[in-house]
């Protein structure tokens, strides 16, 4: 199985929702309160150094009617843009192909 390769970087759902939440002109303290999570949680995301999870997808969506699906679908892409890219992880996954073709 070859793995798959990317033509361009994937965007961080972090990167949508902050574009969103600037042509809305809120405020990031304001969502998270509206929210419920930190503003570091909220700040983390937008600035992709958090994911998306399954739960804050849905609380977007509740705030701001973004799908969460198509949030957690953005985070999936660009989950599996970062993992092609782990040297690590292609090494163990080369092991693992190799010993299955063994079978």
């Amino acid at each position: 199985m070859k793995n798959i390769t990317f033509g361009f970087t994937p965007t961080h759902p972090g990167e949508v929702l902050k574009d969103e939440i600037e042509y809305r002109k809120l405020s990031q303290n304001q969502l998270a309160k509206q929210m419920g999570i930190s503003y570091k949680i909220l700040n983390d995301i937008l600035n992709k150094r958090r994911p998306i999870t399954t739960t804050t997808a849905m609380m977007f969506e509740a705030a701001l009617g973004v799908p969460a699906y198509s949030l957690i679908n953005i985070q999936t892409k660009y989950n599996m843009h970062v993992a092609q890219k782990d040297s690590k992880l292609l090494a163990r996954l080369a092991q693992i192909r190799k010993m299955v073709a063994m079978f």
